[in-house]
């Protein structure tokens, strides 16, 4: 059959065969075109690979809509021109690290040689490090930006690109749609300058990694605990990733002596071979630290996604099998343990904060507030966290926070969800438990019974293309104009529209302004409450085909002992909305 490409492939397809690429390039080109390979033609050139608000990620391989050395040379060719605009003749550093990725070293190493024939000073991880500790590197060094290569828990055809500023917080308005004007100029390969000036090249020694590893020392609040529960047993698990350079070193250096790393997931590794997805949230991804959990009787099993960013849990119910913990509960647990310690080690001096996501559990809230601790709701991204960090620095102290997808931090050393120190306060909270003869199943339930059993339920409906994108687009416009009189046999009582930024009384009609700032901005969201104190908040996707629904509902939970029943119920109630909303 012949090759019938639309006139824009085909323009990109001629302009990478003709231009200044390599010879192997434009032979694995040609090898596509002699194959006859339509759909690997048309996806790799038809479109450019969209550099948005925080970086790129895509497939790897040849072409404009692919992550290779062109691509990411464009990107770092465009942020290179926006940091000599914005700051002018001053002498700019930028910090690079990478993660376990198949070509993530050689990307990494291509960003650093663009900054450095720009002028520009780079800072340079010789070996894969976690995106926190980079975060971290930005500010410690005095950078007025930084990168890293990774796609996070994206599956191994993945690489991406994540773009940070001058604070170690992903790039925030006006630098994010300004950065991305600068990668939609650069329209040609020649305008990347591809050869590097190694006398601007600095690479980092371990040095970074002992102050990086102070820090998390510094979260920790009960060492005394941590030495009589030093056998603590754990397993861990790096997933291939990042997370095999430091959090071993960072739970030794807080005193544990008996973890447990998972052997076969040990060896960082761009394949993944043991694993479907590199992805802590999916069972299957911590199937062989369980296996292990359950042969060494553990007291805590944790594993990191790829780039060392995201942690999930496991614990071990009282009737001896093992459950993971989903995001909201893993965030609760941190922020009742730092609240209840901080109160009694008096800590909390009336100027702390805690700062979450709207769409992660209320949970936090109620804790907060029967402490006395603002809590600062922001919309999804954890950059709106670390603006809020920003905002208030030298006025308040952080004393952490999370998101729903598995992303907590620790103090303000990190500007970025940081799974190395989420890794060390959960076993110092599970070697706080155990130190009161409780597991951390036991502290789970202890926090239930305290402030109300909550359980978040996501539901996530992909609708695919054009016809799919108005689907999703209607839904959002029938929400908003359409509200139930009863969900799940509760009236709606109040409407958040992030979009329009207002919030409606639905019981006295009063409408009043969402303030702007401190992490909320016009946002595609809305959020429906309900008589009974649950909350559902739709969002549209803003990089997949998806519109995401999280619904989050609440009740008394007597004792441990009424654990499961109260779950089961409240899973059923989150199924009773689903059906009532019609999400399907």
């Amino acid at each position: 059959m012949a090759l019938h490409l639309d006139n824009t492939t085909q323009q990109n397809v001629n302009q990478w065969l003709s231009g200044a690429y390599d010879a192997e390039t434009k032979s694995q080109i040609q090898q596509l075109i002699d194959q006859e390979d339509q759909v690997t033609l048309t996806d790799s050139f038809y479109k450019s690979l969209e550099f948005g608000t925080g970086g790129m990620r895509g497939e790897m391989g040849v072409g404009c809509n692919r992550m290779n050395r062109y691509t990411v040379g464009a990107a770092t060719q465009g942020f290179a021109n926006y940091l000599l605009t914005v700051l002018g003749n001053q002498k700019i550093k930028v910090a690079i690290a990478h993660d376990s990725r198949n070509n993530s070293p050689e990307f990494c190493r291509i960003a650093a040689d663009i900054f450095t024939a720009n002028g520009i000073e780079v800072y340079l991880f010789p070996a894969l490090r976690p995106t926190p500790q980079l975060s971290f590197a930005v500010r410690h060094l005095g950078c007025h930006a930084g990168i890293v290569i990774t796609a996070s828990h994206n599956p191994k055809e993945y690489n991406g690109y994540k773009a940070y500023w001058s604070d170690g917080s992903q790039v925030v308005a006006p630098h994010d749609k300004n950065i991305v004007a600068e990668v939609n100029a650069i329209l040609s390969v020649d305008d990347i300058k591809f050869q590097g000036n190694d006398a601007l090249l600095h690479l980092l020694d371990d040095q970074i990694d002992q102050e990086y590893l102070k820090t998390i020392q510094a979260n920790c609040r009960q060492p005394e605990v941590i030495q009589r529960q030093k056998d603590l047993k754990i397993v861990f698990s790096p997933i291939h990733g990042t997370g095999i350079t430091l959090v071993p070193k960072a739970l030794a250096l807080l005193g544990f002596t008996s973890v447990h790393v998972v052997q076969e997931q040990a060896e960082p590794n761009g394949n993944f071979p043991t694993v479907i997805y590199p992805n802590p949230e999916e069972k299957e991804a911590m199937t062989l630290a369980l296996e292990q959990a359950k042969a060494l009787d553990a007291d805590l099993v944790i594993a990191t996604d790829p780039d060392a960013d995201r942690v999930g849990a496991a614990v071990k119910s009282p009737s001896g099998e093992w459950q993971l913990l989903n995001g909201n509960q893993m965030a609760s647990l941190i922020l009742y343990y730092l609240l209840k310690v901080d109160k009694k080690l008096g800590r909390l001096t009336g100027k702390e904060f805690v700062a979450k996501t709207i769409v992660t559990t209320d949970l936090i809230d109620k804790m907060c507030a029967q402490q006395g601790v603002p809590c600062y709701n922001t919309l999804t991204g954890f950059k709106y966290i670390a603006q809020v960090i920003r905002e208030l620095e030298g006025k308040e102290k952080f004393i952490g926070g999370g998101e729903e997808s598995y992303g907590y931090l620790i103090g303000d050393a990190v500007r970025d969800k940081d799974a190395v120190a989420s890794c060390a306060m959960i076993a110092e909270l599970t070697a706080y438990a155990k130190d009161q003869g409780k597991s951390l199943f036991d502290f789970l339930a202890e926090m239930y019974i305290e402030n109300n059993f909550y359980y978040e339920g996501l539901i996530s409906l992909t609708k695919k293309g054009k016809a799919g994108a108005e689907e999703i687009k209607q839904m959002m416009i029938n929400l908003r104009s359409n509200v139930p009189a009863s969900v799940a046999g509760s009236k709606p009582v109040k409407v958040l529209d992030y979009e329009g930024l207002q919030s409606t009384d639905l019981t006295t009609g009063q409408v009043s302004p969402i303030v702007e700032g401190r992490g909320i901005e016009a946002s595609n969201v809305i959020q429906l409450i309900l008589a009974d104190g649950s909350k559902v908040s739709a969002r549209p996707s803003g990089t997949e085909p998806k519109i995401k629904f999280y619904v989050s509902v609440n009740a008394p939970l007597a004792s441990a002992a009424d654990f499961d029943a109260t779950f089961s119920s409240l899973q059923a109630k989150v199924k009773t909305i689903q059906e009532d909303l019609g999400l399907k």
